[in-house]
């Protein structure tokens, strides 16, 4: 969705039904119809369910997503990317050329490369960034 589509997210979501314990929980968690995707992320584990499911309340509640743990949105007028000091771990580049496809490689995998490494998620983001590979696949939904 576009920034113009803000506010009718359930829109992308049609046929879904709200799923009342995910959305009890959002609610509980939520700040001015917001939700952060660390938040979202830790009900999707507390209730063990996807992240896609989520989302797709999140949709249906038309709740934001901020604070992508990514960097990549929800941070007001800028991304949470931080800048590169030095070289780039060869590592971390590879894994990342090694998963993409057609010069994307997921949400998820950026995440599980991450993790592999044990770096920020938004290093993988700022490797990401320099060698023009862009992620895709938001987990919540959030973007394609």
């Amino acid at each position: 969705m576009t920034h113009e589509d803000a506010g009718h997210y359930a829109a992308k979501r049609k046929g879904f039904e709200l799923n009342k314990e995910i959305a009890a929980w959002l609610k509980e968690r939520a700040s001015e119809s917001k939700i952060s995707c660390a938040d979202a992320h830790a009900i999707a584990v507390k209730l063990k369910v996807t992240p896609a499911e989520v989302g797709a309340a999140i949709d249906l509640l038309e709740f934001r997503i901020t604070k992508c743990q990514l960097g990549l949105f929800g941070y007001g007028l800028k991304k949470n990317i931080p800048e590169l000091s030095g070289d780039i771990d060869p590592g971390i580049e590879s894994a990342i050329r090694s998963l993409a496809v057609n010069k994307r490689i997921t949400c998820e995998s950026a995440w599980g490369i991450a993790k592999k490494y044990g770096v920020a998620k938004n290093i993988v983001t700022a490797v990401c960034e320099s060698i023009k590979i862009k992620i895709s696949g938001c987990q919540l939904g959030a973007f394609r």
